[in-house]
Protein backbone atom coordinates (compact mmCIF):
# COMPACT_ATOMS: atom_id res chain seq x y z
CA UNK A 1 0.00 0.00 0.00
CA UNK A 2 1.02 3.81 -0.53
CA UNK A 3 3.72 4.95 1.65
CA UNK A 4 2.71 8.17 4.06
CA UNK A 5 5.49 10.15 5.77
CA UNK A 6 6.70 8.44 8.88
CA UNK A 7 7.07 11.39 11.30
CA UNK A 8 3.93 13.06 9.77
CA UNK A 9 1.60 13.83 13.08
CA UNK A 10 -1.06 11.46 13.48
CA UNK A 11 -4.53 12.24 12.52
CA UNK A 12 -6.20 12.82 15.84
CA UNK A 13 -6.32 16.70 17.89
CA UNK A 14 -3.92 17.77 19.99
CA UNK A 15 -3.49 20.67 22.18
CA UNK A 16 -3.14 24.01 20.09
CA UNK A 17 -3.86 22.66 16.49
CA UNK A 18 -6.39 20.85 14.68
CA UNK A 19 -6.87 19.36 11.70
CA UNK A 20 -8.57 22.85 10.35
CA UNK A 21 -5.84 25.39 11.53
CA UNK A 22 -7.88 26.13 14.34
CA UNK A 23 -6.72 26.35 17.57
CA UNK A 24 -7.79 23.54 20.09
CA UNK A 25 -7.38 22.35 23.56
CA UNK A 26 -8.32 19.20 24.92
CA UNK A 27 -8.05 18.98 28.79
CA UNK A 28 -7.50 15.82 30.10
CA UNK A 29 -8.11 13.89 33.59
CA UNK A 30 -5.80 15.61 36.03
CA UNK A 31 -4.78 18.51 33.10
CA UNK A 32 -5.08 21.84 34.90
CA UNK A 33 -7.73 23.96 33.00
CA UNK A 34 -5.68 25.94 30.01
CA UNK A 35 -6.28 29.51 30.16
CA UNK A 36 -7.60 29.19 26.19
CA UNK A 37 -10.86 27.30 28.21
CA UNK A 38 -10.82 29.43 31.27
CA UNK A 39 -15.05 30.34 31.83
CA UNK A 40 -15.91 28.14 28.82
CA UNK A 41 -19.50 27.14 27.89
CA UNK A 42 -19.50 23.40 27.70
CA UNK A 43 -22.19 21.05 25.66
CA UNK A 44 -22.05 18.15 28.35
CA UNK A 45 -22.39 14.41 27.32
CA UNK A 46 -21.24 11.47 26.04
CA UNK A 47 -21.89 12.06 22.30
CA UNK A 48 -21.72 8.86 20.57
CA UNK A 49 -21.58 9.53 17.04
CA UNK A 50 -21.53 13.21 17.34
CA UNK A 51 -24.71 12.97 14.85
CA UNK A 52 -27.20 15.60 13.74
CA UNK A 53 -28.94 15.39 17.34
CA UNK A 54 -25.61 16.14 19.30
CA UNK A 55 -24.94 18.93 16.71
CA UNK A 56 -28.02 21.15 18.06
CA UNK A 57 -26.07 21.08 21.26
CA UNK A 58 -22.86 21.99 19.98
CA UNK A 59 -24.53 24.85 18.20
CA UNK A 60 -26.38 26.11 21.05
CA UNK A 61 -22.99 26.21 22.80
CA UNK A 62 -21.07 28.28 20.31
CA UNK A 63 -24.34 30.73 19.80
CA UNK A 64 -24.41 30.78 23.97
CA UNK A 65 -20.15 31.16 24.47
CA UNK A 66 -20.67 34.38 22.00
CA UNK A 67 -16.75 36.02 23.36
CA UNK A 68 -16.32 33.45 25.66
CA UNK A 69 -14.97 29.76 24.73
CA UNK A 70 -16.87 27.07 23.40
CA UNK A 71 -16.42 23.65 24.68
CA UNK A 72 -17.83 20.01 25.25
CA UNK A 73 -17.15 18.07 28.16
CA UNK A 74 -17.17 13.94 27.85
CA UNK A 75 -16.27 11.42 29.52
CA UNK A 76 -14.19 8.24 29.27
CA UNK A 77 -14.81 4.95 28.91
CA UNK A 78 -18.35 5.18 28.21
CA UNK A 79 -20.50 5.02 30.87
CA UNK A 80 -21.98 1.87 29.28
CA UNK A 81 -18.72 0.33 29.26
CA UNK A 82 -17.87 0.76 32.65
CA UNK A 83 -20.65 -0.92 34.01
CA UNK A 84 -20.77 -3.63 31.86
CA UNK A 85 -17.54 -4.06 30.55
CA UNK A 86 -17.89 -7.98 29.75
CA UNK A 87 -20.83 -6.84 27.23
CA UNK A 88 -18.42 -5.67 23.81
CA UNK A 89 -20.18 -2.06 22.26
CA UNK A 90 -20.28 -0.72 18.92
CA UNK A 91 -19.00 2.77 19.71
CA UNK A 92 -19.70 4.65 17.03
CA UNK A 93 -17.04 7.40 17.73
CA UNK A 94 -13.68 6.31 19.67
CA UNK A 95 -11.89 9.42 21.73
CA UNK A 96 -9.26 9.98 18.94
CA UNK A 97 -12.28 10.20 16.09
CA UNK A 98 -14.58 12.64 18.60
CA UNK A 99 -11.44 15.43 18.64
CA UNK A 100 -11.18 15.41 15.39
CA UNK A 101 -15.36 16.22 14.64
CA UNK A 102 -15.67 18.61 17.77
CA UNK A 103 -12.23 20.57 15.71
CA UNK A 104 -14.06 20.61 12.78
CA UNK A 105 -16.89 21.92 14.16
CA UNK A 106 -15.55 25.06 14.99
CA UNK A 107 -15.31 24.34 19.19
CA UNK A 108 -12.43 26.00 21.42
CA UNK A 109 -11.55 22.73 23.26
CA UNK A 110 -12.84 19.49 24.87
CA UNK A 111 -12.35 18.53 28.17
CA UNK A 112 -12.31 14.64 29.05
CA UNK A 113 -13.15 13.06 32.30
CA UNK A 114 -12.28 9.75 33.59
CA UNK A 115 -15.76 7.64 34.38
CA UNK A 116 -14.95 5.40 37.34
CA UNK A 117 -16.98 4.78 40.33
CA UNK A 118 -16.27 7.61 41.59
CA UNK A 119 -17.67 9.50 39.25
CA UNK A 120 -20.41 7.24 39.20
CA UNK A 121 -21.19 7.81 42.44
CA UNK A 122 -21.09 11.31 43.11
CA UNK A 123 -24.56 13.53 44.00
CA UNK A 124 -25.42 15.98 41.31
CA UNK A 125 -25.09 18.39 43.27
CA UNK A 126 -21.43 17.29 44.04
CA UNK A 127 -21.31 16.72 40.06
CA UNK A 128 -22.49 20.91 39.41
CA UNK A 129 -20.78 22.35 42.01
CA UNK A 130 -17.75 20.36 42.19
CA UNK A 131 -17.01 19.28 38.53
CA UNK A 132 -18.80 21.85 36.62
CA UNK A 133 -18.08 25.11 39.07
CA UNK A 134 -15.02 24.34 41.25
CA UNK A 135 -12.65 21.73 38.86
CA UNK A 136 -13.76 23.15 35.13
CA UNK A 137 -14.75 26.54 36.09
CA UNK A 138 -17.43 26.63 33.54
CA UNK A 139 -19.45 29.78 32.81
CA UNK A 140 -22.38 28.44 31.10
CA UNK A 141 -23.77 24.34 29.97
CA UNK A 142 -25.74 23.22 27.58
CA UNK A 143 -27.65 19.23 27.57
CA UNK A 144 -30.18 17.55 25.60
CA UNK A 145 -33.57 17.22 27.25
CA UNK A 146 -33.08 13.51 27.84
CA UNK A 147 -29.62 13.99 29.72
CA UNK A 148 -29.18 12.43 33.15
CA UNK A 149 -26.21 12.42 35.45
CA UNK A 150 -24.91 11.71 39.33
CA UNK A 151 -25.19 8.83 41.77
CA UNK A 152 -28.08 6.30 40.14
CA UNK A 153 -28.77 8.46 37.20
CA UNK A 154 -30.80 10.72 39.67
CA UNK A 155 -29.88 13.73 38.39
CA UNK A 156 -32.66 15.25 36.03
CA UNK A 157 -32.45 18.58 33.61
CA UNK A 158 -34.82 20.02 35.73
CA UNK A 159 -32.35 19.20 38.61
CA UNK A 160 -29.05 20.31 36.74
CA UNK A 161 -30.75 23.51 35.91
CA UNK A 162 -31.56 24.10 39.46
CA UNK A 163 -28.28 23.54 40.88
CA UNK A 164 -26.91 25.29 37.93
CA UNK A 165 -28.72 28.34 38.98
CA UNK A 166 -27.33 28.13 42.34
CA UNK A 167 -23.87 27.31 41.49
CA UNK A 168 -24.10 30.66 39.11
CA UNK A 169 -23.65 28.47 35.78
CA UNK A 170 -26.13 29.69 33.12
CA UNK A 171 -27.87 26.08 31.93
CA UNK A 172 -29.90 25.31 28.56
CA UNK A 173 -31.76 22.49 27.41
CA UNK A 174 -32.14 21.25 24.01
CA UNK A 175 -35.00 19.69 23.10
CA UNK A 176 -34.94 16.21 20.36
CA UNK A 177 -33.72 16.57 16.77
CA UNK A 178 -35.76 14.39 14.68
CA UNK A 179 -34.39 12.80 11.17
CA UNK A 180 -37.51 14.72 9.48
CA UNK A 181 -41.72 15.24 10.08
CA UNK A 182 -42.98 12.66 11.76
CA UNK A 183 -39.37 10.93 12.40
CA UNK A 184 -38.42 9.46 15.54
CA UNK A 185 -35.42 11.69 17.30
CA UNK A 186 -32.19 10.95 16.09
CA UNK A 187 -29.86 8.64 17.90
CA UNK A 188 -26.36 6.88 18.21
CA UNK A 189 -28.90 3.54 18.73
CA UNK A 190 -30.51 4.23 15.10
CA UNK A 191 -27.29 4.90 14.00
CA UNK A 192 -26.16 1.40 14.74
CA UNK A 193 -28.85 -0.34 13.57
CA UNK A 194 -28.33 1.91 9.98
CA UNK A 195 -24.59 0.76 9.99
CA UNK A 196 -25.74 -3.13 10.93
CA UNK A 197 -27.78 -3.33 7.84
CA UNK A 198 -25.42 -2.14 5.65
CA UNK A 199 -27.38 1.42 5.33
CA UNK A 200 -24.49 3.62 4.87
CA UNK A 201 -26.40 6.44 3.39
CA UNK A 202 -29.36 6.69 6.15
CA UNK A 203 -26.18 6.63 9.22
CA UNK A 204 -24.30 9.05 7.38
CA UNK A 205 -27.98 11.04 6.78
CA UNK A 206 -28.19 10.79 10.74
CA UNK A 207 -24.71 12.03 11.44
CA UNK A 208 -24.80 15.02 8.83
CA UNK A 209 -21.63 13.77 7.75
CA UNK A 210 -19.47 10.45 6.18
CA UNK A 211 -19.00 7.79 9.41
CA UNK A 212 -15.25 7.13 9.78
CA UNK A 213 -13.24 4.94 11.84
CA UNK A 214 -9.63 5.13 12.97
CA UNK A 215 -7.42 2.00 12.99
CA UNK A 216 -3.72 1.32 12.39
CA UNK A 217 -2.74 -0.87 9.59
CA UNK A 218 -1.48 -4.30 10.12
CA UNK A 219 0.07 -6.80 8.31
CA UNK A 220 -1.99 -9.71 6.83
CA UNK A 221 -1.40 -12.52 4.93
CA UNK A 222 -0.54 -10.73 1.64
CA UNK A 223 -2.97 -12.30 -0.32
CA UNK A 224 -4.24 -9.02 -1.80
CA UNK A 225 -1.10 -8.64 -3.88
CA UNK A 226 -1.21 -12.07 -5.61
CA UNK A 227 -5.14 -11.13 -6.64
CA UNK A 228 -3.56 -7.49 -7.63
CA UNK A 229 -5.71 -5.98 -5.52
CA UNK A 230 -3.30 -5.16 -2.55
CA UNK A 231 -4.98 -3.86 0.33
CA UNK A 232 -4.46 -2.39 4.02
CA UNK A 233 -6.07 -4.45 6.90
CA UNK A 234 -7.48 -2.58 10.10
CA UNK A 235 -8.96 -4.13 12.80
CA UNK A 236 -11.84 -2.22 14.25
CA UNK A 237 -12.82 -3.28 17.79
CA UNK A 238 -16.67 -4.84 18.45
CA UNK A 239 -17.85 -3.19 15.46
CA UNK A 240 -21.12 -3.87 14.34
CA UNK A 241 -20.80 -2.72 10.73
CA UNK A 242 -22.12 -5.16 8.47
CA UNK A 243 -19.63 -7.41 6.69
CA UNK A 244 -19.63 -6.35 3.01
CA UNK A 245 -18.48 -4.12 0.26
CA UNK A 246 -18.05 -0.65 0.63
CA UNK A 247 -17.18 2.44 -1.49
CA UNK A 248 -14.44 4.53 1.15
CA UNK A 249 -12.17 7.34 1.18
CA UNK A 250 -8.80 7.29 3.16
CA UNK A 251 -7.17 10.17 4.95
CA UNK A 252 -3.54 8.65 5.45
CA UNK A 253 -1.16 10.18 8.39
CA UNK A 254 0.37 12.43 5.92
CA UNK A 255 -2.88 14.44 5.13
CA UNK A 256 -3.23 12.75 1.90
CA UNK A 257 -6.97 11.69 0.77
CA UNK A 258 -7.46 9.26 -1.34
CA UNK A 259 -10.62 7.06 -2.57
CA UNK A 260 -10.33 3.34 -2.95
CA UNK A 261 -13.15 -0.01 -2.30
CA UNK A 262 -12.98 -2.18 1.22
CA UNK A 263 -14.19 -4.99 2.07
CA UNK A 264 -15.23 -5.59 5.66
CA UNK A 265 -15.82 -8.97 6.75
CA UNK A 266 -14.16 -12.85 7.36
CA UNK A 267 -13.05 -13.34 4.01
CA UNK A 268 -15.28 -17.09 3.35
CA UNK A 269 -13.43 -17.66 -0.02
CA UNK A 270 -10.05 -17.92 2.04
CA UNK A 271 -10.13 -18.23 5.65
CA UNK A 272 -13.26 -17.57 7.44
CA UNK A 273 -11.94 -15.40 9.78
CA UNK A 274 -11.66 -12.59 12.38
CA UNK A 275 -13.43 -9.67 11.02
CA UNK A 276 -10.68 -7.03 9.43
CA UNK A 277 -11.58 -4.07 7.16
CA UNK A 278 -9.61 -4.35 4.08
CA UNK A 279 -9.17 -1.42 2.08
CA UNK A 280 -7.84 -1.63 -1.35
CA UNK A 281 -6.68 2.44 -2.43
CA UNK A 282 -6.86 2.71 -6.10
CA UNK A 283 -3.93 4.28 -8.20
CA UNK A 284 -1.76 3.94 -5.61
CA UNK A 285 1.44 1.83 -3.97
CA UNK A 286 3.63 1.91 -1.06
CA UNK A 287 3.84 0.69 2.47
CA UNK A 288 1.58 1.99 5.48
CA UNK A 289 2.29 -0.30 8.27
CA UNK A 290 1.77 0.44 11.72
CA UNK A 291 0.36 3.84 10.40
CA UNK A 292 -2.78 5.31 11.71
CA UNK A 293 -5.11 6.29 8.90
CA UNK A 294 -9.17 7.35 8.85
CA UNK A 295 -11.47 5.49 6.68
CA UNK A 296 -15.07 7.05 6.07
CA UNK A 297 -17.40 5.09 4.55
CA UNK A 298 -19.45 6.73 1.40
CA UNK A 299 -21.71 3.32 0.29
CA UNK A 300 -22.49 0.17 0.69
CA UNK A 301 -21.81 -2.02 -2.56
CA UNK A 302 -22.93 -5.73 -2.09
CA UNK A 303 -22.81 -8.17 0.86
CA UNK A 304 -19.95 -10.63 1.60
CA UNK A 305 -19.92 -13.78 -0.49
CA UNK A 306 -18.19 -16.90 -1.13
CA UNK A 307 -15.92 -17.67 -4.36
CA UNK A 308 -15.31 -20.79 -6.08
CA UNK A 309 -12.34 -19.59 -7.11
CA UNK A 310 -9.76 -17.01 -7.30
CA UNK A 311 -10.61 -15.65 -10.80
CA UNK A 312 -14.20 -15.63 -9.83
CA UNK A 313 -13.30 -13.27 -6.68
CA UNK A 314 -11.21 -10.92 -9.10
CA UNK A 315 -13.66 -9.75 -11.50
CA UNK A 316 -16.23 -9.72 -8.84
CA UNK A 317 -13.40 -6.86 -7.57
CA UNK A 318 -13.29 -5.30 -10.73
CA UNK A 319 -16.64 -4.85 -10.98
CA UNK A 320 -16.83 -3.61 -7.36
CA UNK A 321 -14.04 -1.22 -7.92
CA UNK A 322 -16.09 0.21 -10.84
CA UNK A 323 -18.88 0.57 -8.81
CA UNK A 324 -17.15 2.08 -6.00
CA UNK A 325 -15.42 4.89 -8.42
CA UNK A 326 -18.82 5.88 -9.51
CA UNK A 327 -20.58 5.91 -5.80
CA UNK A 328 -17.38 7.89 -4.57
CA UNK A 329 -18.09 10.68 -8.03
CA UNK A 330 -21.78 10.80 -7.33
CA UNK A 331 -21.24 11.15 -3.33
CA UNK A 332 -22.21 14.82 -1.69
CA UNK A 333 -22.30 14.09 1.93
CA UNK A 334 -20.11 16.22 4.24
CA UNK A 335 -16.69 14.89 5.40
CA UNK A 336 -14.94 15.71 8.52
CA UNK A 337 -11.67 14.55 7.12
CA UNK A 338 -11.67 17.12 4.89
Amino acid sequence: MPSGDPNAPSLGTETGANPVGRAFAVCREDDPVPPALHGAVAALGNFDGVHRGHRALIETVRREAGSRPSAVLTFEPHPRAFFAPDQPMFRLTGPRAKEIVFARLGLDGLFVRRFDRGLAATSPRGFVEGLLRDDLGLSGVVIGHDFHFGSGRSGTPAILAELCAGAGIACRIVPAVAAGPGDAPISSSAIRAALAAGDVAWANALLGYRWFVLATVRHGDKRGRTLGYPTANLALESCGLAHGIYAVRVRLADGRLLAGVASYGRRPTFDDGAPLLEVHLFDFSGDLYGQEVAVELLAYLRGEEKFASAEALIAQMDVDSAQARAAIRMDAAPSMLG
